[in-house]
């Protein structure tokens, strides 16, 4: 075999490769760094055959092949970027949440377990609630929602939509982050943002105030707690790269893990981004408590349906 019918033979594959994901279409993280990866390499046999002087139709079909990927990769990243990034929210994400499907299962249960015995056992018995927080904490969230509304004044929902996102943000990124601690820090912050938030959650209603709280809750609830979950999704999931490295050093793994992570991170951010922004501009609104109620069912509605149902078709690439 003479060396261009070998340089051919040796690169035929990725070309045809690289073909069919220009042809097909490229979507998820995974495919983008496979386009990346397939137009550097022939870019490279492009300059090649050149220099072999290989015949004129194989040099056309690599300038056509090199000039369809970059124009795919450079162009998406001038003018697609923000259309890349929704993608990577609305499809992507939920997606990845999908096959991760046992550590949400175990956030979710680390999460809402203890919210639920915290809101009992406040509910029950008031010194249950005193013996999770301070005595002053629970009488100043009973100020908060013991009145008829929970109001702003004119003005202030833009300031209070960065109050919100910092505040939902913090959370997040502390399930996820300590998640470096072998998966333990994650687990101990769901577990006890789970159980103060159920403990609010039963002493207000304790105390005759839980109509109100709901009244100012019910619409950013489902965003709120749900991007709390997914980021201890992403903390465990991290702990367990570290924990378990399938034969790899502990940096390859948590490298293989990457691409999972932020996909994870991205949809818990987007979440608390939708959970404060309904925050900051609706839930203090004067809607009647039967709107706000029915706008929280919607919401339950929209976020159950964007992480079972986004991007299904690629639940089996």
């Amino acid at each position: 075999m003479s060396d261009r019918e070998a340089f051919i033979a040796d690169r035929q594959g990725r070309w045809n490769r690289l073909d069919h994901l220009l042809k097909t279409g490229i979507s998820g993280a995974e495919k983008w760094s496979e386009l990346a990866r397939l137009y550097r390499s022939v870019a490279a046999d492009l300059s090649r055959a050149r220099s072999l002087d290989l015949p004129p139709d194989i040099v056309r079909f690599l300038e056509q092949l090199s000039a369809n990927a970059h124009n795919q990769l450079y162009g998406s990243q001038r003018s697609g970027g923000g259309r890349s990034i929704l993608h990577a929210v609305m499809v992507d994400f939920p997606v990845e949440l999908r096959r991760q499907w046992r550590f949400f299962l175990l956030a979710s249960l680390l999460f809402y377990g203890p919210f639920a015995i915290g809101a009992l056992g406040a509910l029950v018995d008031p010194g249950f609630a005193t013996s999770v927080l301070p005595e002053a904490t629970l009488q100043h969230m009973e100020q908060m929602y013991g009145g008829d509304t929970v109001s702003r004044k004119a003005g202030e929902d833009a300031m209070m939509a960065g109050f919100y996102v910092m505040n939902n943000v913090g959370i997040a990124l502390r399930c996820f982050a300590t998640g470096a601690f072998l998966g333990l820090g994650s687990v101990y912050t769901l577990v006890y943002n789970g159980l103060v938030m159920g403990v609010i959650e039963g002493y207000l209603w304790s105390v005759g105030a839980g109509w109100n709280l709901l009244d100012f809750t019910a619409g950013h609830t489902a965003w709120e707690l749900t991007g709390v979950v997914v980021a201890g999704t992403a903390g465990l999931k991290l702990g367990w790269s570290i924990v378990v490295t399938n034969g790899r050093t502990r940096a390859g793994s948590l490298k293989a893990a990457g691409p999972s992570l932020f996909r994870l991170v991205i949809g818990a951010t987007a979440l608390l981004f939708g959970a404060a922004a309904i925050e900051a501009f609706w839930s203090a609104s004067p809607v009647p408590l039967v709107g706000k109620l029915i706008f929280g069912a919607v919401q339950v509605f929209l976020v159950g349906a964007w992480l079972s149902l986004g991007g299904i078709r690629m639940d089996d690439e």
